[in-house]
């Protein structure tokens, strides 16, 4: 009873002091009026917006993991003899590096696990920052004000790219050693300064001596720092701008629908979150990536076979073997152009791209509205023509990243599947914006004839006269509403021939934007109720939410 007693003040005197701790702390910075909004700030629900979360899961999973790691990986490249539990290694002389991680995988409780959950992970981050980044092109969702944003996915997603190179590559094994070996020639193939920056890298000749620790620092401390950096100001971002949502009804620019943060957002998030961790330790304790002791420790003067660096950096690899020799002396320099444009100037223009492209997009339209609704992909057919070209452009030079292994499985010649592929990642990408185009522009068609003639029932009826037809019903309020509630830009005016270069540019790509077009057959009213609901939220009305 005495026992009873006391835990119950203790517990009245903790609350108390956490109660005075709050009041302390909400008479100096405004605590109360910050939560009260966060927690009742509207998340809207849809599959596709959980994407952004898998990869930030995906990340927690990769820190803790990581940090487990940590603490039994040597990043050393000093030869030591290997006298662990795996037989075929002993009496072998490898690094520090490539010991730690046999170690790891044979010798440390739960060391196997820890780093295919570590890896698998890594896959997965960079795959769900890529796919969350489609989601937001394909739908409009970078345009103002979210261009700073943006940013922010595209720079996440270098870093994630440059994180996960540095960590495949610390095992010091054959195949990262012959992954680091190319990016020593990539290194050396930039122009009058890169022979330094090799040097300066590799801590002298290749392989040199110092790299693999320089890597661990970059991979530990340097990238992880900027990604969490990165990754809080892009969440403070999305709280502060809203979140971006599909027309539906009841749903405007103007406004945000959706469940608020607690409790239905921070419920489901957490399920997530345990769905992400769940299925990572899953996939690495079920199936087996990056088995170094099958590899070997990594010789400067050894290659394996079938050697393929991950997928997020398999495109390198693609560019790479594509492109053919040439190469030009000047002024005493050798300019590499088999190395430096494909895996130097190729990835470089990319993220260029990616970068400028909701500038690009922006001065086309001469756009400066605010937008808040999620765009459908075939509403914007050259859009989603140019994202699906680049998917293909991807898809054509990962699979030649292959081409051994391709032309080995299926019996074919490397000279002929390389080749192929040339041709490949020039047509592929043009036929596949021109199709796109068109299965959006019909798609569009087939609305217009919905909305107007309503959905096929399966039901033929007779009139009086005879005649037979299929009775259509009328549309229901969401699916019209969705139909009817979109921005469809209309092509800018050409300025006439005697205006400025650059404004007829600007309105040449304007109508090859958005001359192709499927107009619905509204009424006047409905034409109206659009503008509304799709006006502008700092000229047309406030922000809510709902």
């Amino acid at each position: 009873m005495l026992m009873r007693r006391r835990k119950a003040t203790l517990k009245a005197q903790a609350r108390q002091a956490a109660f005075q701790a709050y009041v302390v702390t909400d008479r100096r910075a405004p605590v109360s009026e910050l939560a009260g909004q966060l927690l009742r700030k509207a998340f809207p629900d849809h599959w596709s917006f959980l994407l952004g979360e898998i990869a930030l899961y995906s990340f927690v999973v990769l820190v803790l993991t990581g940090s487990y790691l940590t603490l039994y990986f040597d990043p050393s490249l000093a030869q030591v003899t290997y006298t662990g539990s795996y037989e075929p290694l002993q009496g072998l002389l490898v690094s520090k590096a490539y010991d730690t991680t046999i170690q790891l995988s044979f010798d440390v409780r739960g060391g196997l696990l820890i780093r295919q959950m570590h890896h698998w992970a890594a896959l997965v981050f960079v795959a769900a920052i890529g796919v969350h980044m489609l989601r937001i092109f394909f739908t409009g969702a970078f345009r103002r004000p979210r261009e700073l944003n943006w940013f922010i996915g595209v720079t996440l997603f270098l870093l994630a790219l440059l994180e996960g190179f540095c960590g495949y590559s610390l095992p010091d094994d054959l195949l990262s050693g012959t992954g680091l070996r190319t990016a020593h020639t990539i290194v050396m193939s930039i122009p009058v300064v890169g022979t330094y920056l090799a040097f300066f890298a590799w801590g002298g000749a290749y392989p040199g001596t110092v790299l693999s620790q320089r890597l661990y620092i970059v991979h530990v401390l340097f990238v992880p720092g900027l990604l969490i950096a990165l990754i809080a100001v892009h969440l403070i971002m999305v709280v502060y701008l809203k979140h971006t949502q599909w027309a539906a009804p009841g749903k405007t620019n103007r406004n945000v629908v959706g469940h608020p943060m607690y409790p239905g957002f921070v419920a489901r998030s957490a399920g997530l979150s345990l769905i992400v961790f769940g299925v990572t330790a899953v996939m690495g304790a079920v199936a087996q990536i990056n088995p170094v002791w099958v590899y070997g420790p990594y010789v400067p003067d050894q290659v394996s076979t079938d050697s393929q660096p991950d997928w997020y950096v398999g495109f390198l690899e693609g560019a790479l073997r594509l492109m053919p020799a040439a190469e030009t002396n000047v002024a005493g320099h050798t300019f590499m152009w088999n190395v430096l444009l494909p895996a130097v100037v190729l990835p470089a223009l990319l993220f260029l791209v990616l970068y400028l492209y909701p500038l690009f997009e922006r001065w086309v339209t001469g756009d400066l509205v605010e937008h808040h609704l999620c765009d459908r992909p075939r509403d914007r057919p050259v859009r989603t023509g140019l994202g699906v070209a680049g998917i293909v452009f991807y898809a054509v030079l990962l699979m030649a990243g292959g081409n051994d292994v391709i032309a080995f499985v299926f019996g074919v010649s490397v000279n002929t599947l390389t080749w192929v592929f040339r041709f490949a990642v020039v047509v592929g990408p043009v036929i596949a914006h021109l199709l796109t185009r068109r299965i959006c522009l019909a798609l569009q068609l087939h609305e217009r004839n919905l909305y107007r003639e309503g959905e096929e029932t399966g039901v033929v009826r007779q009139d009086l006269g005879g005649a037979m037809g299929e009775h259509h019903a009328g549309l229901d309020r969401k699916r019209r509403y969705r139909l009817l509630v979109r921005e469809l830009p209309r092509p800018l005016t050409h300025p006439g021939r005697q205006a400025a270069l650059h404004r007829r540019l600007k309105a040449s790509l304007s109508s090859w934007y958005y001359r192709d077009r499927v107009e619905l057959p509204t009424t006047a009213e409905e034409r109206l109720q659009t503008a509304g609901r799709t006006a502008d939220p700092v000229a047309g009305g406030t922000n809510g939410e709902e």
